[in-house]
């Protein structure tokens, strides 16, 4: 009987180092340590140990392939046109695809038999991430992998790009503790998201140090969507005491707070002021314009995928992580109070 094939998550076990490290011995990158090299490299010659991406050629088939969360809003098209733009000029094909699924943060297991198929030189992700066991069989095929805004904390050896989140949140609160309000309510993202949680750190941040307590009730949880803006403003607004300014952590959601306080009769900003987050191109064109943190999302794809480039030629990155900077940008929908 033929002896089972060692996998490179077996032979990381048993050397106690992580996957991507047995994977750097595979393909004989510098950047391991002589020692962890020797005990690798003699696990991977005892157990006659091959990986599978030997057999694929070593012409590029030229595709990367981006993966998000939602194909459908404004945001997702930004990234979508940054890594088109940077790929047709490298000379590589973009396949995009959403993740499926009912938690839809990680891609299903069909993903990377998918991937095999049709020969991909790179992957992208978008507000993802992926399992130990599916960057395995990356790793095995020879593919890298660089992630845009993180769903999760990666890995330390992923490469991520994303943008200050905590710095964007306190820069969005001051200015509106500039302007007078003293009651100043935040509507984050999902919990788990690391870029929601930053922000809406940043917020309390700027709180705390100009002496403001923030209220029962003023910190809620959207889903960046713009119907989650509509709701949790409207229960911002059901408070005894609604607050006089509003922080939405995403410009959909701040345009969903716009729809909320216009069926009440409240005017942005002569009732309430409203700051977004992305600078999403639609958001000069609301009525009134909004005031938002821009978060650049085209140039993080395009630096994304100028990392991955340098990994598909087997270069080292100067860093994992690289994070862009978020200025304010004021319009009209913030006023004194």
């Amino acid at each position: 009987m033929e002896q089972r094939r060692a996998t490179l998550a077996e032979i990381a076990h048993a050397a106690n180092v992580s996957i991507p490290t047995v994977s750097k011995v595979l393909n004989g990158r510098p950047d391991v340590a002589p020692g962890t090299r020797r005990r690798v490299q003699t696990l991977l010659d005892e157990r006659g140990y091959t990986a599978r991406g030997t057999a694929r050629p070593a012409a590029r088939a030229g595709l990367i392939d981006l993966v998000l969360r939602d194909l459908g809003s404004p945001w997702a098209m930004q990234i979508i046109d940054g890594v088109e733009e940077f790929a047709y000029r490298a000379g590589f094909g973009v396949v995009v695809s959403a993740v499926h699924g009912r938690h839809r943060s990680r891609p299903d297991r069909r993903w990377t038999e998918q991937l095999a198929a049709r020969r991909c030189d790179g992957v992208l992700l978008v507000l993802s991430d992926i399992s130990t066991g599916q960057r395995g069989q990356l790793d095995e095929l020879g593919i890298p992998v660089v992630i845009i805004d993180p769903a999760g904390q990666p890995e330390a050896d992923i490469p991520s790009v994303g943008a200050t989140n905590w710095a964007g949140g306190r820069a969005a609160t001051e200015h509106l503790l500039g302007l007078g309000h003293q009651r100043i309510a935040v509507i984050g993202g999902p919990a788990a998201v690391p870029c929601s949680r930053a922000r809406v750190d940043g917020y309390r941040a700027a709180m705390d140090a100009a002496g403001r307590r923030i209220p029962a009730g003023y910190v809620r949880a959207g889903d960046f969507t713009s119907p989650s803006g509509y709701r949790e403003t409207n229960a911002l607004l059901d408070l005894t005491r609604p607050p006089t300014a509003i922080f939405a952590c995403s410009d959909e959601m701040a345009w969903g707070a716009y729809e909320a306080l216009y069926e009440r009769g409240l005017r942005v900003p002569d009732d309430m002021s409203v700051v977004g987050f992305d600078d999403l191109d639609a958001a000069r064109w609301a009525v009134p314009p909004l005031t938002t943190v821009r978060q650049p999302l085209t140039e993080m794809a395009g630096m994304a995928a100028r990392m991955l480039l340098n990994l598909m030629d087997g270069e080292e990155l100067g860093s994992h992580r690289i994070e862009l900077a978020t200025p304010l940008v004021v319009r009209h929908s913030t006023r004194a109070r």
